[in-house]
């Protein structure tokens, strides 16, 4: 791998740490330092500082500090439709289950659409599915008791 200018710095500032404690002569650190200035590969500078003890320069090393959020690729969006399902699946304990219905439809198409897009979401959609087939489901109980209690009494 070609050897970059920074790596050519972090090449010779080792040089300079070792010969300041003194475990490089003068002429040998001078030799050193030029060799590192026309050095072409990573390999070539790991050379150069494999016997001082900060070691050779790490060829895959992870990057230094936290990456700026410019060069962070771009996070897909999060799916309007997930959002609409968890609204309304946890607005079915304010509403009495009204808008449970519209919780399951909105979970269900978004939840096609971040298949389809790559768009981000699905936990968002999968609450607002449970919630609002809860509802349906506490629902259809309700009804269900009522027309047996109607049928019982006549």
């Amino acid at each position: 791998m070609l050897a970059s200018h920074a790596e050519r710095e972090r090449a010779v500032d080792v040089l300079r740490a070792g010969y300041g404690e003194g475990r490089l002569q003068h002429s040998e650190f001078e030799r050193r330092v030029a060799r590192a200035y026309e050095a072409r590969t990573v390999g070539e500078l790991a050379l150069l500082v494999a016997d001082l003890p900060q070691g050779p320069v790490p060829i895959n090393r992870p990057p230094v500090g936290p990456v700026p959020a410019t060069f962070l690729p771009a996070a897909p969006p999060t799916n309007a439709k997930a959002v609409g399902s968890l609204i309304c699946g946890v607005l079915t304990v304010v509403t009495g289950g009204l808008t449970g219905l519209p919780a399951v439809i909105l979970g269900h198409t978004a939840r096609s659409e971040m298949q389809r897009t790559g768009e981000r979401g699905d936990g968002l959609a999968m609450t607002g599915l449970v919630l609002g087939w809860m509802s349906v489901a506490g629902w259809a109980l309700i009804i269900t008791i009522l027309i047996a209690a109607a049928l019982a009494g006549a």
